[in-house]
């Protein structure tokens, strides 16, 4: 069964990916990519975009450390 909804690329603030119905008010903490479309377009989108699943504060927590 398809789903004929639109959907919207989402992110947070931890550059952390997320699908989201496009009629649908973003939740809090979230923005739009600018990417929009079919739910299989959106999920290639975010496996194109989407290569380190590490939330950023981790990333940038693990670079200081490398760095000291």
């Amino acid at each position: 069964m398809s789903d004929e909804r639109g959907f919207l690329v989402v992110l947070n603030d931890e550059e952390q990916y997320s699908l989201w119905w496009a009629e649908r008010e973003l939740p809090p903490g979230w923005r739009a990519e600018g990417t929009s479309g079919t739910r299989e377009e959106c999920l290639a989108r975010i496996g194109e975009v989407w290569t380190d699943m590490r939330p950023l504060s981790l990333r940038r927590r693990m670079a200081e450390t490398a760095q000291a």
